[in-house]
């Protein structure tokens, strides 16, 4: 298993930045595709992007497309999202997440991750 921190979270202005980092514990975060995930009050948790165990494919929400970038170092077991002209609508908590299964590429789906982070907090004001 791989034990998950994100950081980064906070307050910004609608049409400013953040850029939220997941550090990874455990040998095989480099194995594991790796997901984001938001969840605001109230609503089901939503995916928001993927990157493959190698960094080479990634995946968007339609909602985030052109905004949002992930990216992930295995030589330091991170994982990033670069949230760039952020809306309020964007406010939520944060989780990154690993599946479940080594060597697998993206996916969108909750039920794919096995190992989450406790979560980041991202408020976006009018």
């Amino acid at each position: 298993q791989v034990q998950l921190v994100e950081s980064g979270g906070g307050l910004v202005q609608a049409g400013g930045s953040l850029r939220l980092a997941c550090a990874a514990s455990g040998q095989t975060f480099s194995m594991r595709s790796m997901g984001w995930f938001r969840q605001a009050p109230g609503k089901e948790r939503e995916f928001v992007a993927a990157i493959s165990y190698s960094g080479v494919v990634t995946i968007y929400a339609d909602s985030v497309k052109g905004r949002f970038t992930t990216s992930r170092d295995n030589y330091r077991n991170e994982g990033y999202l670069e949230m760039t002209n952020l809306e309020p609508e964007d406010t939520a908590n944060y989780y990154c997440a690993t599946r479940e299964k080594i060597y697998y590429g993206t996916s969108n789906k909750t039920d794919d991750y096995s190992s989450w982070g406790q979560g980041t907090q991202v408020t976006v004001a009018s």
